[in-house]
C-alpha cells in the first residue's frame, strides 16, 4: 500500500515572487499540496540580500547563495553547497524530492537524495538548450541537451507539460516521462476584468482591436514576428495597437526602435488580469516554451489566442475553435492566420467565446492531486538496479 504523503521536498531556482512560468506552476503545486496537508521544504538561491531562511505556515526554506544567470538579472544559480543540503534533508526528512531544475544546485540535490534513499521526481520546465540558439551559442546545444538527458535520467520519472514533449523526449533516450498538465485559475483570469478606461489609455476605442503579448520580453520569445505583424497591419489600419506586458532584456530596444508599440511593463495580480482582460487577440509567438501558461491565462480572459502548433497550444487550441493555429516553420501562416481572424469579426467572437468556455475546465486541482500521486510513487516500481520503471500516462 502508498503511504500517505506528508512531506515533499521541492528543489528549485527560481520560486515567487518572481515572474515566470516555472515559478507560477511551482507556486500552484505548492499551494495545492499545502491545502491537502503535506508540509513542504524549498531549497532555493537567495533572491536579494534579505532573503533568508524561514518556516511560514507548513513551508520550510532554505536558501543557499547564488550566482546571477546571463540574461535572467533576477535570477540565480544556487551554489552547490551538497553539505548544507544533505543536512536539510536529513533534518526534513521528506518522503519525496521534486528538482525543477537543471542547474548545480538541482544536481547537488539528486545527489544528496540518492545517497539517502530519498524518491526523486525531476520536472522539464524550460527548453534551456534550444534558448542558446538565441545568444549566439548555438553550438552549444547538443553538449546541453545531452547533459539535461543525464541529469534526468538520474531520476525515478521527468514530469513534462504535455504529451507532445513526452513523446519527443522518449525518442531522444529520456527515460520514464510522464505528463503532469498545467490549469489555469479561471476566475482570477476572466473576461469582466475588461477594463474601459484602461484601453482609452491605450488610445483605443471601444470597437478597435488590441493585440496582446504577455511574457518575458527576450530574444527566445520570438517577438520580432509579433513586431511584424503589427507593422503590417498598421498599413491596413492605423488603430490596431500592439500592447506588451512584461519585462525583460529586449524591452529598452523595442521602447527605442519601436514607439507605436505600447510596452506596460511587469504587471502583478489584478492589473495583470486587468491587462489580459482588455486585450482582443493574444499573439503568442515562441517556438521554445515546454507549455506556456500565458496561452490558457489569455484563453480564460477570453482572448483569441494566435500560435504556432506546439507545446500548450498543441495541447489545448482546436484550430478555428477556441483558438488559432500554424505549424512550427511557418511563419507565414501565422501571419495568415492572424488575418484571418481579424477580418472575420464572427469567428473571432466565436473563438474568444469557446477560449473562455474550454479553460473554465482547466482545473488546478486535477493537476495537484496527479502530481502527489506521481510524489507517492503510486504509479512506480522500485527496480533492484536502482532504476525505476513508470506505467504508461
Amino acid at each position: 500500500m502508498t503511504e500517505t504523503l506528508q512531506r515533499v521536498t521541492l528543489v528549485t531556482e527560481t520560486f515567487a515572487p518572481e515572474i515566470n512560468g516555472v515559478a507560477h506552476t511551482l507556486s500552484q503545486l505548492v499551494n495545492g499540496l499545502r491545502q491537502r496537508g503535506v508540509a513542504i521544504q524549498i531549497i532555493r538561491p537567495r533572491q536579494d540580500a534579505s532573503d533568508q531562511d524561514n518556516q511560514n505556515e507548513g513551508v520550510e526554506t532554505v536558501t543557499l547563495p547564488g550566482l546571477p544567470i546571463p540574461g535572467y538579472k533576477s535570477l540565480h544559480f544556487g551554489v552547490p553547497f551538497s553539505g548544507r543540503i544533505r543536512q536539510a534533508l536529513q533534518r526534513f526528512a521528506p518522503q519525496a524530492i521534486y528538482v525543477a531544475t537543471e542547474g548545480p544546485m538541482g544536481w547537488a540535490a539528486i545527489q544528496a537524495a540518492r545517497q539517502a534513499g530519498i524518491r526523486i521526481i525531476s520536472g522539464f520546465h524550460t527548453n534551456f538548450h534550444q534558448y542558446l540558439s538565441h545568444y549566439s551559442l548555438a553550438a552549444l546545444q547538443t553538449v546541453a541537451f545531452r547533459y539535461l538527458r543525464y541529469f534526468h535520467n538520474q531520476t525515478a520519472s521527468t514530469l513534462v507539460p504535455t504529451q507532445q514533449q513526452r513523446d519527443e523526449l522518449a525518442d531522444q533516450g529520456f527515460h520514464n516521462v510522464g505528463v503532469l498538465s498545467r490549469g489555469v485559475d479561471s476566475e482570477r483570469f476572466h473576461p469582466r476584468h475588461r477594463r474601459e478606461d484602461l484601453r482609452r489609455q491605450w488610445g483605443v476605442d471601444e470597437n478597435d482591436l488590441v493585440l496582446l503579448c504577455v511574457g518575458r520580453i527576450a530574444a527566445e520569445k520570438n517577438l520580432d514576428l509579433a513586431l511584424e505583424a503589427h507593422r503590417r497591419l498598421l498599413e491596413l489600419d492605423s488603430r490596431i495597437k500592439l500592447v506588451l506586458v512584461g519585462d525583460g532584456p529586449e524591452l529598452p530596444h523595442i521602447r527605442q526602435h519601436h514607439p507605436e508599440v505600447i510596452c506596460c511593463g511587469m504587471k502583478r495580480g489584478q492589473e495583470l488580469a486587468e491587462h489580459y482582460a482588455s486585450g482582443d487577440i493574444f499573439l503568442f509567438t515562441s517556438k521554445t516554451d515546454t507549455f506556456g501558461n500565458v496561452l490558457t491565462e489569455a484563453m480564460a480572459s477570453g482572448l483569441a489566442v494566435v500560435s504556432f502548433d506546439c507545446a500548450g497550444a498543441h495541447e489545448h487550441i482546436v484550430h478555428g475553435e477556441t483558438g488559432m493555429l500554424a505549424p512550427l516553420a511557418e511563419d507565414a501562416t501565422w501571419l495568415q492566420r492572424l488575418d484571418t481572424l481579424i477580418d472575420s469579426p464572427h469567428l473571432l467572437a466565436r473563438i474568444r467565446q469557446q477560449a473562455r468556455e474550454y479553460a473554465e475546465g482547466l482545473s488546478w486541482n486535477r493537476i495537484v492531486e496527479d502530481f502527489m500521486q506521481r510524489l507517492q510513487g503510486a504509479q512506480e516500481q522500485e527496480l533492484s538496479n536502482g532504476q525505476y520503471q513508470t506505467s504508461a500516462d
